[in-house]
């Protein structure tokens, strides 16, 4: 069954509100069409309307601070993505710092192939990679500078000792890594390694105890040897002996020797050993 409403307006008769010229009364009207027998009922109207509420403020704040929202992260996407591939980025200069033991040229000709590789896709893990082969290179660090300068910070590994090799003498360090060697011992400025050092826990000890010392006073030591990892002992150019003992307490050691060489010699009292065994109670005879 299908309905209409309409407003008519009827003017007023016979009463007080019609005795005014012009008065009216809105009123509103419903006219149902009733179906002839036999036909289908009345479909619904679709086009009839729905009222509509007004949306609330603050939803559609909501929508329109993450719609904004949506835009920003898609244009630092756009921008992230573009600076990431980007050629204008491509590394055209290395640039070598920190080095001693190897020549920047040598570190630049391992890390050829990052030349032309934007700089944000650089990162330490593959310089490392590359310069493994050097083995002076303890750890590495990066430093982008665009447009297209990549900077490259090298840690080298220290030689603390010597360490005879037939005719040769190997520089190596605490790792006993070999650095380079020499046929010329007295040209290094380092140690020689004494004794059996071929056992790996008597050279651990050594080298443990030379990488503590700070550099002048590692310059003036003429060898090392231990009998015992807990018995380590030096030997200065000049002759004189450091009883050091074991790797305890390795960096009060290190001071309390420094001190101690630095300290004025007495002609009427010579030393020829320092003790620091007992760092606390360090001796010289």
């Amino acid at each position: 069954m299908a309905s209409t409403r309409k407003p008519t307006f009827k003017p007023g008769s016979g009463d007080k509100a019609g005795a005014n010229a012009g008065a009216g009364v809105i009123s509103a009207e419903r006219t149902v069409e009733t179906p002839a027998p036999g036909s289908p009922p009345a479909a619904k109207d679709k086009s009839a309307k729905v009222l509509a509420f007004p949306e609330p403020k603050g939803r559609k704040r909501k929508r329109i601070v993450l719609t904004a929202a949506a835009v920003v992260i898609a244009l630092v996407a756009a921008l992230l993505a573009a600076a990431v591939y980007s050629p204008m980025l491509a590394v055209r200069t290395v640039t070598v710092d920190g080095t001693k033991l190897l020549k920047a040229d040598a570190v630049r000709k391992a890390l050829a192939p990052v030349e032309g590789t934007p700089l944000p896709q650089i990162d330490d893990a593959e310089i490392t990679r590359l310069l493994k082969p050097l083995v002076q290179v303890r750890s590495v660090s990066t430093e982008a500078r665009p447009p297209s300068t990549l900077l490259v910070h090298v840690v080298e590994r220290v030689p603390v000792a010597l360490l005879k090799k037939g005719g040769s003498y190997l520089l190596v360090d605490v790792d006993g890594v070999q650095l380079g060697s020499t046929t010329d011992p007295a040209s290094v400025p380092l140690p020689l390694i004494e004794g059996n050092a071929a056992k790996a826990e008597l050279f651990t000890a050594i080298t443990a105890v030379l990488a503590t010392l700070p550099a002048d006073v590692l310059a003036k030591m003429a060898s090392a040897s231990a009998k015992s990892p807990d018995a380590v002992e030096l030997r200065l150019i000049d002759g004189k002996t450091v009883v050091w003992g074991n790797a305890e307490e390795k960096e009060l050691k290190a001071r309390v020797l420094e001190a101690l060489l630095k300290a004025p010699a007495d002609p009427k009292v010579p030393v020829n050993v320092y003790d620091v065994s007992a760092p606390r109670h360090p001796l010289t005879k």
